[in-house]
């Protein structure tokens, strides 16, 4: 299977890189599904209903998103009504939505994917590693899925490390969101699993973290709280990675980084 992640869309930039790149990444790269994390798509909190709209007529087969999912106060109503719209599987139990979804192919096969959360310098929410446990008695690699794919949206590289591996072998892949900035250790882990810290923000990398460099700098020279922060607009970078995976056994082939436009180095995988 081939599968294409995308990261945390920042803001109005963020979502015209989606719109512009994603016809060219079907073109070149095929995919049999696209992941995106939206959690920063409407003005860099949060997730709309407009945006998932938008998001899925470009061809998007799934949202995930962390800790600002609730920034957009409509999605509360909305996030049950929408399969394809993940919270955190980790959130608390009667918390609104799902923080998992499987999809089918047109040829059959399936793909789980699943929105975790970590908790160190995150918010106080349930154990990661308990809930991944308990899918994870459910859903077998290669027996009840084709393929799992983990958006594991934290801070902390030691936690994103230290969840893939414990979980290496039984998903496909889990890649990192949240930090915005895409790390340069894509590779698969001994028991099959791809992996990646962080996948990378597709916004405007001329900014702190997506953020107007201006106002974000003014929080650390000042020390004083001010103005509500915006998205930095100039040209985006789209940040990504291709996972291949064994249709047999459902670990990971190939995990390549992908990023396209704006001010960072261009890079594409190969096939």
């Amino acid at each position: 299977m081939r599968i294409i992640f995308i990261g945390d869309i920042m803001g109005r930039s963020g979502r015209e890189a989606l719109e512009k790149h994603l016809p060219h990444l079907r073109e070149e790269l095929k995919p049999d599904i696209i992941i995106v994390n939206g959690e920063n798509a409407t003005n860099g909190r949060g997730i709309n209903i407009k945006a998932c709209k938008q998001f899925y007529d470009w061809g998007v087969d799934c949202i995930t998103t962390g800790n600002h999912i609730w920034d957009q106060r409509e999605i509360i109503s909305h996030i049950a009504k929408d399969e394809k719209l993940l919270r955190p599987l980790n959130f608390p139990p009667g918390t609104p939505g799902s923080g998992v979804y499987k999809h089918r192919l047109n040829d059959g096969r399936t793909i789980t994917i699943v929105n975790a959360m970590a908790r160190l310098f995150m918010d106080a929410i349930d154990d990661p590693f308990q809930a991944i446990n308990t899918l994870l008695s459910e859903e077998k690699l290669g027996r009840t899925t084709d393929a799992i794919l983990v958006d594991f949206h934290g801070e902390a590289t030691s936690e994103k490390l230290s969840f893939a591996h414990y979980i290496d072998g039984k998903v496909t892949a889990v890649v990192g969101t949240h930090t915005h900035i895409p790390t340069a250790d894509a590779h698969i882990l001994e028991n099959g699993t791809a992996y990646q810290s962080d996948a990378g923000m597709t916004g405007d990398y001329n900014s702190v973290i997506g953020v107007k460099k201006e106002m974000a700098m003014q929080r650390f020279i000042k020390k004083m709280p001010g103005e509500r922060f915006l998205p930095a607009s100039g040209e985006a970078t789209l940040c990504g990675c291709l996972i291949v995976s064994n249709d047999k056994t459902g670990k990971a082939v190939s995990i390549d980084p992908i990023r396209l436009g704006g001010i960072l180095p261009g890079i594409m995988p190969t096939a």
